[in-house]
């Protein structure tokens, strides 16, 4: 028998204000698309905000449907958009806000599954990591390196 260790690794900060100013800024437009949320039924709005090679920021916002699960998370929103609006260019970095209408969301909300899978296809597929800054409406800020530090056994086209 073999026992393999595994360790994933994250950065909290206290706030927003204490990313860099790039990093500051990117978060800001993740706060700033949940507005544009659809979200009648969860009442839980997400933003997030994309940033591509080129400078280029790509946003998405959740869009819930009546008929579940026929939404779309603002995660998988920003990609599928990044990747049909700018095929080929790798993505940097990935901020993710969510807040509800109910309650406050004052911790970091990471990505569900089916959104860290869609991420993950992305990371492998550019051979490079996707940073990822993710918070709640307000406070701690968790930074991650890359979508493989979240998801260390993970299910991509090797697999298959």
């Amino acid at each position: 028998m073999k026992k393999v260790e595994v360790v994933t690794t994250f950065i909290e900060y206290e706030s927003i204000r204490e990313l860099a100013q790039q990093d500051q800024e990117l978060m800001e437009q993740a706060i700033a698309i949940r507005k544009n949320a659809y979200a009648p039924y969860s009442q839980f709005r997400v933003g997030a905000a994309l940033l591509l090679e080129d400078g280029t920021i790509v946003l998405g916002s959740n869009q819930e449907n009546a008929a579940f699960p026929s939404g779309l998370c603002a995660e998988r929103t920003a990609i599928f958009q990044a990747g049909a609006l700018h095929p080929g260019k790798r993505i940097l970095k990935l901020a993710i806000s969510a807040t509800s209408d109910l309650k406050v969301t004052d911790h970091p909300i990471p990505p569900c599954g089916a959104c860290r899978q869609s991420i993950l296809e992305y990371e492998v597929k550019q051979a490079q990591p996707i940073e990822m800054f993710f918070m709640g409406a307000e406070g701690i800020v968790c930074y991650s390196p890359s979508l493989l530090n979240m998801l260390p056994f993970h299910f991509d086209a090797k697999s298959m």
